[in-house]
């Protein structure tokens, strides 16, 4: 039937499959280069001249540890005449070559989830305009947005080998690589990986991790993709005050609450809750009860806890360097191939982290009286990783655990649970009063709060809101916040552990002293926890070497973790 409008009827007929006539005129383009689905190395900054538009949104794959380091190299060599505005999508900020793209001109927008070490370079660059900042995300809020409002056109991600056909080895740490992959994969974006090595044989790859088909060219970089031992913490720099959070929180709040699934976030308390399982947790008789399923990267400092029985699984976000060998000798702990090495997912660790777990812990660089903390401070736009994601209770969970009805929220109804009323996830700051011992932890107002004004940012850059935080923990005590009955109260209750820092300073004894009586604050004695024991002998390992020892020579730390 001919159309009842002229002018519909007199428009010229659309092409539904522009995406895809673009990325075969780019494949085309450099097919003279490629041997198959292989790219030569030296000519590798030729190649993205043709293969990235000024304009794109590129995935540059970099996360807490694995960086495509020779992708990053080659487009910093890009001619900024012919490739210019793109729009960058970092999971993390983690290179130098990475802010280089913009100081060259090349890109001119970023949207990612954490910096670390380029903090304070992506700080200046926002000043000085050099870029633009779409947005700081959680990772798996990043991840998602690839498949809605930010599609990419090219995605560069590293693997340890592929074969000539592009299939894919990345091993233990596969982490975010198919989330990126598929994101360009099915919308016809252009995928590069960069790889160790590239085997003639498919059968020399240990297990495909990403099929070729989702793979349009791979490159053989000059040396093995960059990592970064970022879960590693050295035994030797636990302090007492580390000793006496950890014991803190397995009194007050991991046997109290029975906290069975776990999220740690990185540094030395939760590296010492870790290492004091085996010793004052056995000691409380808490072995089977408490820290059964985790999820968390392979934390070297989690090795005595799995040696001594006390670990069920876990599922990690990515690989630590030097876990290698011990992971894939532990499968009943660790999620492994066939091949015998370690399968990580950071996008389904973050979905376990957020739905599956019964607590998230973790430190921030400052907090507020209400709770609310932040990583983005004056001079350092840090961004959060998962915190926020794993730091909040979601919503949509459904399926209960004894520490999920221990928060429960809404009454009771004839002296049981009220059918309607909500379980709540265990979200625990763990912070000392004072960084460094100089600058306070809690503060009157985040600096996150003016750095957002200054950087245009719609809302204030707030890595966990204070309406998640269920416990604050610090060495003063504890504060259960999930408790409190109205904002004054949380106030006060927050102040009560919070030292000589500008908020504890407003505590007032007599309120401190009636919120413990009603168990709404706990100080060390409260819950049974002696000060005078908090020492290093409760360390199951008290150094690296010894870390190794418990692992029966598995683990392999790196050459600056050894002490001998």
């Amino acid at each position: 039937m001919g159309s009842s409008n002229p002018a519909q009827a007199a428009a010229p007929a659309r092409r539904w499959d522009t995406r895809r006539q673009e990325k075969r005129r780019r494949l085309d383009a450099v097919r003279h280069l490629a041997d198959g689905a292989v790219l030569p190395a030296d000519r590798l900054a030729e190649a993205l001249e043709s293969l990235v538009v000024s304009g794109d949104r590129v995935v540059l794959e970099g996360n807490n540890q694995k960086q495509a380091d020779f992708l990053a190299r080659a487009l910093v060599r890009v001619d900024p005449e012919r490739v210019n505005r793109l729009h960058m999508i970092m999971p993390s900020v983690s290179l130098p070559e990475h802010l280089d793209l913009f100081e060259r001109g090349i890109a001119s927008k970023l949207d990612f989830a954490y910096a670390g070490a380029q903090s304070l370079r992506i700080s200046q660059f926002l000043q000085d305009g050099t870029l633009q900042v779409g947005a700081l995300h959680t990772y798996i809020e990043l991840y998602a947005r690839l498949y809605v409002d930010l599609a990419p056109n090219v995605v560069m991600v590293a693997g340890y080998k592929a074969d000539r056909a592009g299939n894919l080895y990345t091993g233990p740490s596969t982490e975010d690589t198919p989330a990126l992959v598929e994101a360009a994969a099915f919308r016809d974006g252009i995928v590069i990986a960069q790889v160790n090595q590239i085997v003639d044989d498919p059968q020399d790859l240990p297990r495909v991790d990403v099929p070729g088909s989702w793979i349009d060219f791979v490159v053989q970089s000059d040396k093995p993709f960059y990592i970064e031992p970022l879960f590693t913490r050295d035994p030797r720099l636990v302090k007492p005050v580390h000793v006496l959070m950890a014991m803190m929180a397995i009194r007050g709040v991991y046997e109290r609450h029975q906290v069975q699934s776990l999220n740690h976030g990185i540094g030395f308390n939760t590296a010492a809750i870790e290492l004091l399982l085996p010793t004052y947790g056995a000691r409380l008789g808490l072995k089977n009860k408490i820290c059964r399923n985790w999820t968390l990267n392979p934390h070297p400092t989690l090795i005595p806890a799995i040696e001594s029985g006390w670990v069920e699984s876990v599922y990690c976000f990515g690989a630590e360097l030097g876990m290698e060998a011990y992971t894939a000798a532990r499968p009943d702990i660790f999620f492994t191939g066939r091949d015998g090495s370690m399968r990580s997912n950071r996008a389904f660790c973050q979905l376990a982290g957020q739905y599956a777990v019964d607590l998230f812990i973790g430190s921030t660089l400052q907090m507020d009286g209400l709770g609310n903390s932040s990583t983005v401070t004056h001079g350092r736009l840090t961004g959060f990783g998962g915190a926020p994601n794993m730091g909040h209770d979601p919503h949509g969970r459904r399926h209960a655990t004894p520490a999920w009805l221990d928060l429960v929220d809404g009454g009771t109804d004839g002296g049981g649970i009220d059918p309607l009323a909500r379980g709540k996830k265990l979200v625990v700051q763990m912070v000392e009063t004072f960084q460094d011992g100089t600058a306070p932890t809690i503060v009157e107002s985040l600096d996150a709060v003016e750095v957002g004004k200054a950087s245009g940012m719609p809302l204030a850059p707030i890595m966990i809101y204070g309406d998640d935080v269920t416990h604050v923990l610090t060495e003063e005590g504890i504060a259960y916040l999930y408790k409190a009955r109205s904002l004054e109260e949380r106030k006060a209750m927050l102040a009560a552990v919070a030292g000589v820092t500008p908020i504890g300073l407003r505590h007032d004894p007599a309120a401190t002293a009636r919120l413990r009586r009603d168990g709404l604050v706990a100080l060390p004695e409260d819950i049974g926890v002696q000060r005078a024991e908090a020492t290093r002998s409760l360390l199951a390992a008290k150094s690296i070497g010894e870390l190794v020892d418990w692992s029966g020579g598995l683990y392999q730390p790196p050459a600056k973790f050894r002490s001998w």
